[in-house]
């Protein structure tokens, strides 16, 4: 597939460049500075791109068969919340002006339900400095839950997927729609490499369209 890819320098977007360029697709990386992509392919194009510019972006995505964001404004960007949904809604509407309906974003694990009712974020014990960016990402699961023109889909992350986890590629993850997916320890953990690989499976077989889906071990 020809996928724009936005967030191609970030922490899971690096692994789905990665994972996208092994898998034989074509990505067009839209980036705030094409200079940091370091990664070298004849499949790969970097280009400069302003999320906060629709129109712009809008013609940056046509000709493309999916856009795929990983868009993170920095969690330590005190405007985090606000930028996190301007730029997302502003994705969302240069897909449908560019006439691309499949649609992938990454968000968090905050809006999953711990218990029936309770969201992960809601809980006494969710870091209070992650829960800014949190609250965007449920605000906007919300929002893309009214989007009908697009072909959709929403990842949540597993609730532990840092730093630590990086460096193993196991190809293997289970999904679920609202609820975490846990392991035998009660872990909800994965890799961002097999993230990355539970994305770009989704963007291959397209099993979760107009829905949210969580993955991890």
């Amino acid at each position: 597939m020809n996928v724009a890819l936005i967030g191609a320098t970030g922490f899971v977007g690096s692994h789905l460049l990665t994972e996208l360029i092994n898998r034989g697709h074509k990505v067009t990386a839209i980036v705030r500075d094409p200079a940091k992509i370091t990664t070298t392919d004849s499949s790969l194009v970097a280009v400069k791109g302003d999320v906060f510019d629709t129109e712009k972006l809008a013609a940056q995505f046509k000709g493309h068969d999916a856009v795929i964001s990983a868009y993170n404004p920095g969690w330590t960007n005190p405007e985090i919340y606000t930028e996190f949904l301007q730029g997302s809604k502003s994705i969302q509407a240069a897909s449908k002006s560019a006439g691309v309906k499949r649609y992938i974003t990454v968000g968090g694990a905050g809006s999953l339900e711990i218990a029936p009712g309770l969201q992960l974020i809601d809980t006494p014990n969710f870091p209070e400095s992650f829960k800014p960016g949190a609250s965007a990402a449920r605000d906007y699961l919300n929002i893309l839950r009214t989007e009908t023109d697009l072909d959709w889909t929403f990842v949540s992350p597993a609730i532990e997927m840092h730093q630590g986890t990086a460096g193993v590629r196991k190809g293997t993850y289970r999904t679920s729609l609202e609820n975490p997916v846990f392991d035998e320890h009660k872990r909800s953990v994965i890799s961002v490499e097999d993230l990355a690989v539970a994305i770009v499976d989704e963007l291959e077989q397209g099993n979760f369209i107009k829905k949210r889906f969580t993955a991890a071990y």
